[in-house]
């Protein structure tokens, strides 16, 4: 069989990593991929980004499955696409898609379905969301109605920095379109989770919980970035917990893709608060979170193709998802100054010997050697007895990891 994977990140290294495991899957395409799915066995990289050469490419080389790893082609239609021409893909179409592309969107569907969530207003006018913010007990939290790159969702606490911020996502248009509507919401005070899922639109199971660690600097402070680091499974997420994200928010999701019709066959990600109150859903992502993913599939024993075979089938309900026994840390190694301006164009030095799993993300293939390329260089997973084990391992044999300008958090697995 031949898959292509689209996407270009350490998301898409690992699932490559992770498919590329079934005996069955021959060759593996990734568009365009980057460093890390050039050196991976059974992988080749392929330089199409627009949907349209996508299913050209698809179609001329006969591909099997196409598995969509970011958020925007899903948002921009490419499932629709794949369809229409009779080519199996993985993922929600576009309708589905709004879950994750208009935060307005979700929070509609959230209320419309009964699931626990923050209270919120909305806004396209800045002067009413100017005058909201005068009435507002902080902190609170301001989230661009668009794509932002996991960068478009602010806490802010005090009035002070609420003006600052809507006027940087309205008026100065940071996210050129996406943070023009807001959303102003309540701040809930807990422990955050992330659970990635599978649906065939019948049938969820959720995957083994991680713990992101979305801020740059230790201590949890400083700007939102893509994501830090995980820990999985997630301490706080205990079986009462579960119990609770079942009932009040992974069923009713369930019912409403059901009567809202979605024509929904992929991932589901459940961003979560863990409050004294109970359980609240903060948001939806249609495909699995980088870098929860490195870690979940890590600790994954099942065979992820079979997995996506009964989703694409429909018989999602029949399938049991297994794990190893183990606890994993992922620590992302990223160029300084990100998320602001970075240098990039520096040769990484890996060491033979590196126990745990290496997944690129902003390296690329240049010759033999892995050259910086982004933001987030990659992402380093070690699996332990215990997370106290695991973690211990990962910051061990991160220090067989040299470039220049490389900065990593140093309490992933630690901080709240």
């Amino acid at each position: 069989m031949k898959v292509l994977i689209v996407g270009s990140g350490g998301r898409e290294h690992a699932i490559a990593w992770k498919l590329g495991k079934n005996k069955n899957i021959e060759k593996i395409y990734c568009a365009p991929g980057n460093g890390g799915t050039a050196l991976e066995e059974k992988c080749e990289n392929i330089n199409k980004t627009s949907i349209e050469d996508l299913v050209g490419f698809a179609k001329e080389n006969k591909i099997d499955l196409t598995v969509v790893g970011p958020e925007v082609p899903l948002i921009e239609g490419i499932v629709d696409q794949f369809k229409k021409e009779g080519l199996k893909i993985f993922g929600p179409d576009s309708k589905a898609a709004l879950l994750e592309g208009s935060k307005i969107y979700s929070k509609k569907f959230m209320n419309k379905y009964g699931i626990p969530t923050a209270k919120y207003e909305e806004f396209e006018d800045y002067d009413k969301a100017y005058n909201y913010l005068k009435t507002c007990e902080y902190p609170v939290v301001i989230k661009a109605d668009g794509l932002a790159a996991g960068k478009g969702v602010v806490i802010c606490k005090d009035y002070d920095e609420g003006v600052s911020t809507i006027k940087s996502f309205m008026i100065e248009d940071i996210f050129k379109g996406s943070g023009k509507k807001i959303i102003v919401e309540e701040f809930l005070e807990g422990v955050e989770a992330s659970i990635l899922s599978i649906t065939d639109g019948n049938t969820i199971i959720p995957f083994i919980s991680a713990k992101d660690h979305k801020q740059i600097l230790d201590g949890s402070r400083g700007p939102n970035t893509g994501g830090m680091g995980v820990i999985a499974p997630n301490p706080y997420v205990t079986e009462e917990v579960l119990k609770q994200f079942d009932k009040s928010i992974l069923k009713p999701t369930l019912q409403g893709i059901k009567e809202e019709h979605m024509d929904y066959k992929g991932f589901i990600f459940f961003g979560i608060m863990i409050t004294a109150k109970g359980v609240y859903l903060l948001e939806y992502n249609v495909r699995m979170g980088d870098p929860e993913t490195q870690a979940v599939l890590t600790l994954m024993q099942s065979d992820l193709y079979e997995i996506m075979e009964s989703t694409l089938k429909g018989e999602l309900i029949n399938e049991k998802v297994l794990w190893k026994n183990k606890k994993a840390c992922a620590v992302v190694m990223a160029s300084s100054g990100y998320p602001g301006s970075y240098s990039k164009g520096f040769k990484i030095g890996l060491d033979e010997n590196i126990e745990g799993k290496v997944f690129i993300a902003g390296a690329e293939l240049k010759g033999s050697e892995l050259i910086t390329s982004g933001g987030r260089v990659l992402t380093l997973v070690t699996l332990g007895e215990t997370i106290e084990d695991a973690r211990k391992s990962c910051y061990e044999e991160i220090n067989k990891i040299k470039f220049e300008n490389r900065y990593y958090r140093r309490d992933i697995g630690i901080a709240k």
